[in-house]
């Protein structure tokens, strides 16, 4: 997780086309200048940016679905909620399951576990566009290589 860099993933550890699910995996890091405004002495991941990382890994997912010809674009959230507090160094496990696609749309559902415990969850709606240049695209597939995106997936189904 790089938070500076609004990178609130680490790694994608399963991706199914099938079943239109995606798990990912992130470390709040230990040490970051968010955690000195929020909260001084009380360092806490602040929850916008926990459900950006939802919305982060439920993109992956619409861009597999979608084949990487969409990029989707966080466009609604409904029934967010936020149960517990993230600290720096927690481990979390997050997945999406794909509930719609189409008419350039898509939403997830989607949520996030610390330790096997539901520490948030959301429906998430994404406006799906061509990908704006190819420059864009391209950095978007760096990513992907990153996160140990499944690109072989793509060729099946």
């Amino acid at each position: 997780m790089n938070l500076e860099h609004f990178q609130l993933i680490d790694r994608i550890v399963d991706l199914d086309l099938a079943q239109q699910t995606i798990r990912t995996e992130a470390r709040v890091p230990t040490a970051s200048t968010i955690f000195e405004g929020h909260f001084p002495g009380y360092p806490l991941m602040p929850g916008v940016l926990l459900i950006e990382a939802m919305a982060q890994t439920s993109g992956w997912l619409v861009i597999a679905v979608t084949k990487f010809s969409r990029m989707p674009f966080f466009a609604a959230l409904k029934e967010a909620k936020l149960r517990s507090f993230v600290a720096p160094g927690q481990s979390l496990s997050l997945s999406a399951k794909l509930l719609h696609e189409g008419s350039g749309y898509a939403v997830t559902k989607a949520d996030i576990r610390c330790d096997g415990k539901l520490t948030c969850n959301a429906e998430i709606t994404f406006r799906l566009v061509e990908f704006p240049n190819a420059e864009f695209r391209a950095s978007m597939e760096k990513m992907a290589a990153i996160l140990e995106f499944p690109m072989g997936t793509l060729a099946h189904g």
